[in-house]
């Protein structure tokens, strides 16, 4: 049997410490990082390609549903936790187990031998469930996170003009520069408070915020004008959603 790489990820000093010793006593382990925040984890999976992150769900910075946001393509995840509320969305976006602190040497072992099946069989984790599971329930999201190699962008959503659809990835605006995620605009719509983004054509989602005003090109399309000086072009579907989100009669 092969060797699985794990990096241990824990914002608490003592959880990192009771992992590196159960997994100590496990054969055919190697911890390949200690990570005390999401930050090192996603530096962490990047440079060190681990088989499998035991991750703590609530954390500082970022948290465990983020990283896997980020990172869910190339890593299993076992989820641990003294938190049993976050089970079911552990479930749902498909982690290989769920370990409720204090956990015993034996749970641990049985969550190894799961991940070696899931790893086995190739399996991957739809980045789409994962993003919803990362918002607070039933919340709008309030920042959006863009991995860049083994750095992460933070962009609060106050700040983002606009997000366009560039084939399989979107352009995030904000502060004058682009910033690309592999997601669809249908599921950043779905994310995003629709009091203040609306979709304003098939490739473009707008702040409302940010919007001058809606005029006429010299083909007579309509193209929203951004208080950035920016012209984006507006459908005539998303001109009646435009409109009646500021509550236009034109």
């Amino acid at each position: 049997m092969s060797t699985m790489r794990i990096a241990i990820v824990d914002d608490e000093e003592l959880a990192r410490q009771v992992l590196r010793e159960y997994l100590a006593a496990l054969p055919n382990v190697e911890v390949v990082a200690e990570c005390a925040n999401g930050f090192e984890a996603v530096k962490a999976v990047s440079e060190l390609r681990p088989d499998l992150l035991l991750l703590d769900v609530q954390m500082p910075k970022l948290s465990g549903f983020e990283v896997l946001e980020l990172v869910g393509k190339e890593v299993a995840v076992v989820f641990t936790t003294a938190y049993d509320q976050y089970a079911l969305r552990a479930f749902e976006v498909h982690a290989v187990d769920y370990l409720l602190k204090p956990f015993s040497p034996e749970r641990l072992a049985e969550a190894l031998s799961r991940a070696r099946e899931r790893l086995g069989r190739g399996e991957r984790w739809p980045p789409a469930e994962v993003a919803a599971a990362a918002r607070p329930p039933a919340g709008h999201a309030t920042r959006v996170l863009v991995r860049d190699g083994s750095r992460v962008h933070v962009i609060p959503i106050h700040k983002i003009d606009y997000a366009q659809a560039q084939d399989d990835y979107v352009a995030f605006r904000s502060d004058g520069k682009d910033y690309l995620k592999e997601q669809t605009l249908a599921e950043v719509e779905a994310t995003l408070d629709p009091s203040k983004f609306v979709r304003i054509h098939r490739s473009y989602i707008l702040a409302l915020d940010r919007l001058a005003r809606v005029e006429l090109d010299e083909r007579e399309n309509r193209v929203a004008v951004l208080t950035t000086g920016q012209r984006l072009p507006v459908s005539r579907a998303g001109y009646a959603r435009l409109s009646n989100a500021i509550g236009s009669d034109s």
